[in-house]
């Protein structure tokens, strides 16, 4: 039986929580075999960013080239990049493969700190994301790419059309920021649809590498030949159970608990 193949351009997070490690250990739970950029190595927590050292742009470049010179990737997820000129790296590398792109269009950590740089942003609207073939933002970043708020429940539709529309691409709409709500609703808009998913809302104090999760979970389903929806939909539901049967650790800081995703050995579907 042939393994797919999928690749993940993204930041290293040494709490394994987010990013790559995440990225890769959500691959794996999927059958899915995953290669890995490094776009930058990020000192981090769930509760803290420490420190971003960014690779330089050119070994970046090297690691996408001999990657898609060697392996038969049936899709790619592309998570945080940093600066202007990593995407553009990116860009010129993704242009033409013709190959499933998913972009989490990650701007800030969940702790607050900032994961771009200031001429990143640009980069990302007016050159990555029209690349691909589905976006993943949450609320917050969706606001920022259509310069206004977008937390309350009934913004979220127009917002995911609005994306949808402005990128050319689908865009799956994750609404765990939204305001006054005892439920999680994430909203995919492709063609002119638009497709709900609902769960329960979990009340964790810390939800580091979800975006990852979720993002890589799609990607892997695209990966495998399955339609935007169902890839989505089974995205949605693995990124729920991998919360709700996370564990947890206490901080040594004392402030709160540690919470990270088991994607492996709790796989319930």
């Amino acid at each position: 039986m042939d393994i797919p193949v999928a690749l993940t351009i993204a930041g290293s997070d040494c709490s394994a929580g987010a990013g790559l490690q995440a990225d890769l250990k959500t691959f794996t739970s999927f059958g899915v075999h995953c290669l890995t950029a490094v776009s930058c190595v990020v000192s981090e927590t769930p509760l803290t960013v420490n420190q971003i050292h960014p690779v330089p742009p050119v070994i970046l470049q090297d690691q996408i080239r001999l990657l898609l010179a060697s392996y038969p990737v049936a899709a790619i997820k592309t998570g945080m990049l940093y600066s202007k000129a990593h995407i553009v790296a990116v860009c010129e590398l993704l242009a033409d493969t013709g190959i499933p792109l998913v972009v989490d269009p990650v701007m800030v950590a969940s702790t607050g700190d900032p994961l771009l740089v200031e001429d990143a942003l640009e980069a990302i609207s007016e050159r990555l994301l029209p690349l691909a073939t589905v976006i993943t933002p949450n609320l917050p970043e969706a606001g920022i790419l259509l310069g206004r708020s977008v937390l309350a429940f009934d913004e979220q539709e127009k917002a995911a059309s609005e994306l949808s529309e402005k990128y050319r691409s689908a865009c799956y709409l994750k609404g765990g920021h939204a305001e006054d709500s005892g439920q999680h609703r994430d909203l995919l808009a492709s063609q002119d649809l638009i497709t709900e998913f609902s769960a329960p809302h979990l009340d964790f104090p810390q939800t580091h590498g979800t975006g990852c999760t979720l993002s890589a979970a799609l990607a892997a389903g695209l990966a495998q030949g399955l339609p935007i929806t169902e890839a989505s939909k089974n995205a949605h539901h693995f990124t729920h159970l991998a919360l709700k049967n996370s564990f947890q650790w206490p901080s040594q800081s004392g402030r709160s608990k540690v919470f990270h995703l088991d994607q492996n050995s709790r796989r319930q579907f």
